[in-house]
Parts: structure tokens; sequence; C-alpha cells
């Protein structure tokens, strides 16, 4: 089956451009592979110390070298709901393992931060470096070169993508994530984004804030709208890292735990066979990385994404950049609402079709490369297919070739929006994203006077002050990766969409992240170059007309002088607190946000 040929031109542009580091890498992971089973270069001392806390059985198959070993790279905590899920995994798993003749043995943890408790704290300038502080925790935790194959099991934000761009550096074995599942649907999410608003408008107080949050996070798995967490699972689902229909099947539930043996078996089996084209350096390739892209573009993801692509293609010696999402976004159609772009959450849509119909319908219009390798093999046809239970036992059905629920998911002939929701904007302000999904045709151009903020909380002092009772784009700089970390200003959100529901004109400039939370707002986010660097947003000041276009993907001061001022400096050489200072390094080498935001 061909693929478009707009989507074809874009991958043959990118197999073109990684042409070298791609073959670089891919010779390395042949190397890795052609050195055979990870233990046969080890010391009897060496598996002595790697099998003592094992069971009988499992020591004597690891020193006898005749079954697989796999390795578990965990990123369990109790503090955040999704990876609460995992607290018995290992024990499980290592149960499934020794079921299908192989091993199973925790090779590291990984740390897991919690955006939603570090937002608008001090820790969420720390919170995107956890990103690649994690994937060396993954190299660390597989060093130990004693397995055959790999599961990952994380969820949230900057983990799955940690976890990915390390376990490519041992891209020459079979590597799987499993997913811990969604919690079950709380309040509905346009309770929740009421309550919010209230509180922000003092009509309720914190206690009852309290109440509404935590009767939306209200048990173990992960949080239901469609942020950076479920993004990730999306993603590991289209670039066929997880099984078909897991990702969103919620936990303690029979199919969850029979999701789960499976797995297990599948890299077990696939670590016996030893087949290059299995490994994982042989599924993630350029087309692979297109598929993600285009996925995230036909369900209005993560803008986190848009950084986190570019640091995992990277990691696969494949290069890509915001001109490919530019370009794919504009055949790409808008197939799903999942609050905050619509009502809906991952278990309506799940329940609506899911992963299967959006491959399906994907793959139906030729939107979607279909010649890739998956965990399960050639071909995407498997990723259409749902998990059932029959008889107590796992098997595929075909998924659904209809919609469910068209308020929430659709064909690519009836989308929700003929391009995609996500928007790149360029002009001489810089580069950015904005997440267009949730953002209604009237508040798509916005033309307004500038009023220049430090922090969020100075954004909201003026809000309760009666400042802000007019058409303004809120501009926040040095807020970019080589300033403060990146942090996502989440803060902003209620304030903004109350002055918007006001029936003023607002938007919101910054060179630091929102992922999915800008919602009906206008945000251009992620600015390159950012303030650090002297980019033109350091440049703007209070009073300055701005224009922000998501139609025609423009991003303009519209003074001319601004461009010949002096580029504000600001110092950041002497931050501290909560050990931020221990990163002092990271932002200094820290490349742009079109350029992965990464220090690796």
């Amino acid at each position: 089956m061909m693929v478009n040929n707009k989507i074809k031109n874009v991958t043959d542009r990118i197999i073109l451009r990684s042409r070298k580091t791609r073959q670089l890498y891919l010779d390395q992971m042949k190397s890795q592979f052609d050195n055979g089973f990870s233990r046969s270069h080890l010391s009897c001392g060496n598996i002595a110390h790697a099998s003592a806390g094992c069971g009988l059985k499992d020591k004597n198959h690891l020193g006898k070298n005749i079954v697989p070993n796999l390795g578990i790279i965990t990123a369990y905590n109790d503090m955040l709901s999704a990876h609460k899920t995992y607290e018995s995994y290992p024990k499980i798993l290592r149960k499934y393992a020794l079921k299908h003749k192989s091993v199973a043995q925790v090779a590291g943890s990984v740390p897991a931060m919690c955006d939603g408790v570090t937002q608008g704290q001090i820790g969420m300038e720390m919170s995107l470096f956890s990103r690649d502080v994690i994937a060396l925790s993954t190299v660390l935790g597989l060093s130990h070169n004693m397995f055959d194959g790999a599961l990952c099991l994380g969820i949230c934000d900057k983990i799955v993508p940690g976890l990915l761009i390390g376990a490519l550096k041992f891209g020459n074995l079979p590597v799987a994530f499993v997913p811990g599942g969604p919690m079950h649907t709380g309040i509905s999410n346009e309770e929740k984004s009421k309550i919010r608003q209230d509180y922000a408008e003092g009509k309720i107080d914190r206690k009852a804030l309290l109440k509404g949050e935590s009767d939306s996070y209200h048990s173990p798995g992960t949080c239901t709208f469609y942020g950076t967490a479920n993004s990730n699972q999306m993603l590991m689902e289209i670039m066929g890292l997880q099984l078909p229909g897991s990702s969103f099947v919620n936990p303690d539930t029979e199919l969850r735990e029979l999701l789960n043996e499976e797995i297990v078996k599948v890299i077990s089996q696939t670590s016996k066979n030893k087949s290059f084209d299995k490994t994982l350096c042989n599924i993630v390739n350029e087309k692979t990385i297109v598929n993600a892209i285009i996925g995230l573009l036909a369900t209005g993801g993560s803008t986190n994404h848009t950084i986190h692509l570019i640091a995992i293609a990277k990691a696969a010696g494949i290069i890509i950049n915001w001109d490919d999402f530019s370009e794919l976004s504009e055949i790409i159609p808008l197939l799903t609402r999942v609050y905050p772009n619509g009502a809906a959450d991952v278990n309506h849509f799940h329940a609506s079709g899911g992963m299967s119909f959006l491959i399906y319908t994907l793959l139906e219009n030729h939107l979607l490369h279909n010649d890739v390798n998956t965990i399960l093999g050639f071909g995407l046809e498997k990723y259409t297919q749902e998990p059932k239970i029959k008889d107590n036992k796992l098997i595929w059905e075909e998924g659904p070739k209809e919609s469910l629920n068209e308020s929430i998911i659709r064909k690519v002939s009836d989308p929700f929006q003929l391009k995609s929701g996500i928007r790149m904007m360029s002009g001489n302000i810089g580069r950015a994203i904005m997440k267009t999904s949730a953002v209604s045709s009237e508040h798509m151009n916005i033309e307004a006077e500038a009023i220049v903020f430090e922090e969020q909380n100075d954004l909201i002092k003026a809000f309760k002050n009666d400042e802000l009772n007019k058409d303004f784009i809120a501009v926040f700089p040095f807020q970019g990766p080589k300033y403060n970390g990146m942090p996502e200003l989440h803060k902003l959100t209620p304030t903004l969409t109350i002055l918007q529901k006001r029936g003023f004109k607002v938007g919101l400039i910054t060179d630091g992240r929102m992922s999915g939370a800008s919602g009906k707002i206008p945000a251009a986010i992620h600015v390159v170059p950012e303030a650090k660097d002297g980019g033109l947003i350091s440049k703007i000041q209070t009073g300055d007309r701005i224009l922000i276009n998501a139609i025609t993907g423009e991003l303009r001061t519209l003074d001319t002088d601004v461009i010949n001022r002096t580029s504000r400096k600001k110092d950041n050489n002497r931050v501290f607190g909560l050990g931020k200072e221990l990163f002092f390094n990271m932002r200094k080498q820290v490349s742009s946000s079109e350029e992965g935001a990464s220090f690796l």
C-alpha cells in the first residue's frame, strides 16, 4: 500500500538528511548484535554477582546461559498515580518470564518527576532535564550487559521519551514498553475546568478547589486528560513498541493482566529468535518517526513532543525538525477531541474506537507508513485489532471500522479540522509552536499590545488587581531551556481563559512550555531563539504591538524599532533551591527547543 506522496516526500527528505548519522547508528547496533548473547562475555564472577539475588531456577538458567534474560527498567514510584500501578510489576513479570522460559530482572530504576506536582513550583525548572537524566539512568541499568531483551515501565511526561532515548543505545536488543493504564473516569473535565476558573475568580476557597482536583485525580492510573502522558502512550502504540490496544486499558483488570503476560511472552520469544529485524534499532526508523509525528498531529497531542520526538529521533541517528512537522501538519487532519481539546477523556476515546480505529482510518487513507517493523512483526495491520477476553484467554479481534462516537473520534473523510491540531509559527519574533486543536476560529488571529511578565504570579497578581480587563498578549521571556530549564506555565491557563470568556482578545508568547494546557488560548510557545540567546522575545516591551495569526502561521511584532533594540540580559548563574544549582552545566550545554532541548 502506497503512502500519500507528500508524506513520502517528507520521509525521503529525512532519510537523505539522516543518511550518515543513521548509518553510523545502525553499524554500531549491528556490531553489538553480532556479539551474540550478552552473558557469553561475562566472567563467572560477573554472573555470580548478577544472579546472587535470584531464585535457584533463575540462577541456574542464567549461569548456564540457556534462556534469555529480560532487563526491566522501571520508573516506579508511588507519588505518581500512573506509576503506582508498577509497584507489583517486577514480581508479576518475573513470574510470566519463568512461565515463558526466560528470566526477568530489574536492571535499574529511573527518576520519575510528576509535572502535576511541580506545576508553578521551583522543581518544574528541572522537569525537562529529567528526560535526559532518565536516558542516562536507562543506559546505566542496561550497561551491565546481562540482557537479551528489555521491558520499559514508564508512562508519564519526560519518562517515556527518556526511557526510549536510553534504550535506543541498546537498539541491538528487542525492547517493548509496558503501560499501566489510565485511572477510571472521575468528575467530568468540564466540571474540573469550571472549578479551577471559579477558584481563580475567588468564587470558591482552596478547600473546594482541592476537593475538585482530588475528585478528578482520584486513584492509581494515568491522568485521564490528553496531555503528555497519554500522548506518550499513543506514540508507543503507533510506533509499534506496545501491544495493539494496550495503551488505555485500566489498571487492575483481567485484560490488563493478560496483556502484561503477553508482552513478556512476545519479548521472550523474540529474544530467543535473535532476529535483527525485530530489534529496537530496526523498529525505530525514519518511517516510524514520521508515523509518530502523524499520530501526534492527527490527535492534537502534547506540544512537548515537538521537542521530545526530535531528541528521540536523534538517538536513533535520525534528524528531524519543525519544518517536517509543519509540512505534515498541512495534510494531516485533526481526528480526535479529547480534553483539553474536547469534553471526553481517554477512557471515552478508548471506548469510542481508540487507537485501533485511529490507525485504521489513517492507513485506509494512505496517511501512515505501513511498511514498518513492530514488536509483533512487519506492518501496522495488527494495530487495527483490539485485545479481548474469551474463555479467560487473550484473543485479538478486528477493531471498529466506524467511529462509535463522532464527537470524540472521526474518520479521515470527516475530520474535526482539515489541518492538524498543531501549528508551526514563524516571523520576526522567531519560530514557535502553537496547539490549535482547542482554539476556536474567532481566536486564531489576534493583534494586541504586549504586556511583559517575569513570572506567572505576576500575571495572576495583575489579574486580581483588575489590571487585565483589556485585549493583550502576555509575553513571558526567559523561560527557555538555557535560562531556567523551560518550565511549563500551566498556572496561566485559568486566568487567561477567564479573560477570554469576558470577551477580551488574549494570547501568549513564551520561550517556555505549556504542553496541552494552553487550551483555548492562542499560545505561541517554545520560541526560538530564546531570550537567553538574545532572541527578539527578549527585546519586546510592554505596549509593543504583536500579531499572532494561527491561520497563516505568522508571529511578529508590528513595531519595527523593536528589532533594533539591545537584547535584555538576565543573569542565571546564581540560581539555587531544591538542588537547581546542580543543573547549572546542563543549562549551559542544552540545545534549543527545535533541536530537542537536550544536553546529551
